[in-house]
């Protein structure tokens, strides 16, 4: 018993997110995009509905949407990081689910319809290119903007 408690102290200390994750970025203000989806725990399997924010390369996700300067981000995500995007329903027979990807880890989120999903995989796709340190700043196209 007294191991089992030390792995989900251990686990839980290692989840709490470090400041410096998101020190200087005001998740709280013109995010780029925002919304709910479900989140697998990263420790405890089970899925979790969540606030996420994504924002100058990094997607955040809280307990609740009323996210102000004072929120305390459930965990973050840099997606400098992260090397794809893509939908993920096969392999989880999960409808609106999709996962992203690192070289070490695969998180696997669902969104509440496809559009949702679509938009998230595209929200994160151009972030990803935006922010990769393999990418040069003259190779970034911006697809939204209206030039």
């Amino acid at each position: 018993m007294a191991s089992l408690l030390q792995a989900a102290t251990a686990a839980l200390t290692q989840f709490q997110t470090n400041q410096t994750d998101y020190d200087g970025v005001e998740f709280w203000s013109n995010p780029e995009r925002t919304g709910w989806l479900m989140k697998q725990g990263e420790y405890f399997k089970t899925w979790r509905r969540r606030w996420f924010v994504l924002k100058r390369g990094k997607l955040f996700w809280f307990k609740d949407s009323m996210v102000t300067r004072d929120s305390k981000p459930r965990g973050v995500i840099p997606v400098a990081t992260c090397l794809t995007v893509k939908g993920a329903e096969d392999l989880l027979n999960k409808q609106y689910a999709f996962e992203l990807s690192t070289r070490t880890d695969t998180m696997y989120f669902i969104a509440d319809s496809e559009k949702e999903k679509e938009d998230w995989i595209n929200s994160i796709g151009r972030s990803i290119v935006q922010h990769s340190e393999s990418v040069t700043d003259s190779e970034i196209v911006d697809y939204d903007s209206k030039r």
